[in-house]
This record gives structure tokens, sequence and C-alpha cells, in this order.
């Protein structure tokens, strides 16, 4: 039985689905920049999740969105819209920003081997659902209108900081930082800005006679009911979504639909980078392509990932990226030793599942892998769990090489050391080493 922490319920709960379909919906990227690992980091513990849904047998429908329009810099209800914030940066278009960002999020999302979602959802492809979901909140009672935009009044909702546990009095008493005197509670959001004549917008519909676009918080909500249908089974995210984003998708679905969005919510927790909190300030933002230049794979990153629960503080530096990538170096070669020998597993394949359906502790099954001697079965199920690529990446050697190690021993039998070094380093061109044991040579991949 698979068992998740559930962020609404702050408990541990068995996970079963309404429908045979389990649905999920990811919070994805505002696609005005590049992502740092930080932010893959999340979508690596969510494509654990599906796998071990798979792996449970269960048919998933998860659906991710790209925040084209909407998100404002200060994650709330002012500042410039990232994207406008974006194209000023690089003198592009809006529309060009959010392809480019777009096509090179998923590339890097594929490059880690990530399960494809069944419906990759734009936020601007939903902007007609969000009038109508706006429409539904105001005939409902739940909104009023300021001069710069539709509000939702978050004293209408009476559960309103039950899921983030908001101390609301304190929250009025401080307020929110740029509070509008418009406002009527300061935990009040736009679900819908207008743009003021002096605003450059480059994204703007019609509504209500003004010019305006919506909340970053109603694209959620309306993408999950046109595509998905309340409740959904997961709802998954970082931790820094539950006191704003996620509550604001939950009221707004209330107030429009009259009904929970969710019955599961996961989050993540951050990671930091040597012990810093990821910033452009301090330097230390790096991407993918960053990890390449310095010698490490988007699966040697995963591996790092993956060594650490979802749920866990986590701190990357080079030094601990490098012991990932040695780890999985050395359970490939544990593969290739399979070409080679014939091995006697330990039953270990059902406790390492059973590791994952304990809240994906995926830490607790690494652990298992380490200390266990597995089949090609067994590795091939591993693969299908952690999508590490570890048997595509491990093929066996072809028969020229063998040739070569035999070669190798031949002359190292005949005490012939120049050749058996000549052999060695021939070997090591095609990124093969060899070991001489009490039974022969053993080969093994270099990296």
């Amino acid at each position: 039985m698979l068992k998740l922490y559930n962020t609404a319920t702050r408990k541990l709960e068995n996970f079963k689905p309404t429908t045979e379909v389990v649905k999920i919906y990811t919070c994805g990227p505002t696609v005005y920049g590049y992502q740092h690992i930080g932010n893959y980091a999340s979508y690596i513990y969510w494509d654990l999740l599906i796998r071990a849904l798979r792996l449970n047998g269960y048919n998933v429908r998860r659906i991710l969105n790209f925040t084209d329009v909407g998100h404002l810099t200060s994650d709330e209800d002012s500042g410039e819209d990232k994207m406008e914030k974006g194209a000023a940066r690089e003198g592009k278009t809006v529309w060009e920003i959010a392809e480019f960002y777009e096509d090179d999020f998923m590339r890097n999302f594929r490059a880690l081997k990530l399960s494809e979602p069944e419906v990759l959802a734009k936020a601007t492809d939903y902007v007609d659902d969000d009038m109508q979901a706006v429409n539904l909140m105001t005939e409902h009672g739940f909104t009023y209108e300021t001069t710069d935009g539709v509000y939702y009044d978050t004293a209408k909702f009476a559960d309103y900081a039950k899921f983030a546990r908001l101390d609301l009095a304190g929250l009025q008493a401080g307020a929110r930082v740029g509070f509008s005197s418009e406002k009527r509670n300061a935990s009040d959001f736009a679900v819908w800005k207008f743009i003021q004549p002096d605003e450059k917008h480059a994204m703007r519909w019609d509504y209500l006679g003004r010019p305006g676009y919506p909340g970053w918080h109603l694209e959620c909500s309306t993408i999950i009911h046109k595509e998905l249908g309340e409740p959904i089974d997961i709802h998954t995210g970082g931790i820094d979504h539950i006191p704003v984003h996620h509550s604001n998708e939950i009221a707004e679905t209330y107030a429009a639909y009259g009904c929970e969005l969710s019955r599961f919510w996961l989050h993540c927790n951050f990671i930091t980078i040597d012990g810093e909190k990821v910033s452009k300030s301090l330097g230390n933002i790096y991407t993918l392509d960053d990890l390449k230049k310095r010698g490490f794979t988007p699966m040697d990153f995963k591996m790092w990932v993956l060594a650490g629960h979802y749920q866990g503080t986590r701190n990357f530096t080079f030094e601990s990226l490098e012991a990932a990538k040695a780890r999985r170096l050395h359970w490939r070669n544990r593969i290739a030793l399979l070409y080679q020998e014939n091995v006697c597993a330990s039953p270990v394949l059902q406790s390492i599942l059973e590791a994952i359906n304990n809240n994906l502790n995926s830490p607790e099954a690494f652990a298992l892998i380490d200390g266990s001697v597995l089949t090609m079965d067994d590795w091939q199920k591993v693969d299908e769990l952690f999508g590490l690529s570890l048997i595509d990446d491990t093929p066996d050697i072809d028969d020229e090489t063998k040739e070569l190690i035999v070669q190798r021993a031949a002359a190292r039998e005949a005490k012939d050391w120049a050749e058996s070094d000549r052999l060695r380093d021939l070997l090591a061109e095609k990124n093969i080493g060899v070991k001489d044991t009490p039974n022969g040579s053993v080969w093994e991949y270099l990296s």
C-alpha cells in the first residue's frame, strides 16, 4: 500500500484514488528564464511519484503547466510580470521568450529521463476559461473590484487559513508587502489584473470593458477544472507554494465550483547550494548545462537528488555531486559484472518497493540497493522506478573489446608487460578498465 504525506492533513496516509485513473497536477515553471538545478530537483521527485504509482499498478493522467502570463515578480499582486521582465532583458517579445524557455525546459526534462505529462498546459491557452471562473466567483459573492483588478475576498471563505495554518489576524496587523488600501484584507489576492494606462504589458485581454490579464494563481485552478475535474487525487509543488499560491488555488476552486480541489497535496523542500539559498546575487545559480561543463551528466544530478528525501533539506556541493556520480558508476559496474558472472541474488526487490511506498523514501531504497545483490531483472525494475538509465548506459562490450581483454591476459601470462600496458591503454580509449582477480580478468566502465 502506497503511503504519502498529505500536507492538507499533516499526516502520512494510505493512498487510494477515486477512479481507475490517478489525476495529478504539477505546478510547472514560469518560462521567463533558464531553470536552475533547484527547480529541476522538484520535477525529479515528482517523476519518482509517477513511477511509483505505475509500479503499483495505477494508470496516471498528469498535467504540468507553463506559466507564460500573470506571474508577478513579487509572487503576489505587485511588481512586474516575469514574462515582461524576461522580454525586456533579452530584447524579444514575450511570446518569443515563452517559446524559447518552454523548449529549453523540455530539453532538460527529457535529458533527465522524466516521465512526460499527458498534457503540457500553457496558461495563455486558458484565458477564456479564467474569465468564466472569475464570473462564477463574482456571481457567488467572492470578489470585489478595485482600480487595479478584481480581488478575491478571503473573508468570504471561512477555511482560507486552514490549509497553510495561516495567522490571518497577525497577517492583517502586519500587512503584506505593498498592501493596497483598496484591499479589504491583507490576504486578499487578484484573480484578474487591469492594465494601467502607463503600464506596458504585451499580453492583454479585454474583460469588464478594460484590458487586463489573469492572476497567477487562477491558471492552475482553471486548468485543473478543465483538464482533470475536481477533486484531483494529487497536487504537487514546492513548500513555498503552501502559504500563498496553493491556498489561493483552493479558495478559487471553492468559490467558482463549490468543491474540494485536491485530496492529497505533496510538497518538496528546497535545496541550498554550499549552504546558501539559491540566489543570483550570490552567484550560485547552476543550470544542468553548467554541470555538464564540469563533467557531470543529468543522470549524475538525478542520482544526487534521489539520494535524499523529497521532504528533507538538501545542500548541494560539487563534492556531493561527485560522490553521486561515483555511486552511479558503481551501480553500472555491478550491472557490467552480470554480463561476466552468474549471480545468486538476494530477495531485495520487494523491500525496495516497500521503501518507496513509504512516502517515496528513496534514500532507504538506495541503501538497500547498495547493500544487496541484484539480478538483471532487479536492475530493470530499479531503472523503471528511478529512471537512471543504468542498463541503457551500461551495454555489454563487443567481441573486439573482449578479444583485447583476452590478449591482455595472455600478455600478462607471458610477462610481456609492455604489450599488456599497450592493450590496457587501448581498452581505456574504449572507456573500459580491467581488474585482475584470482578468478581471472574482470572488465568495468571507467566513467
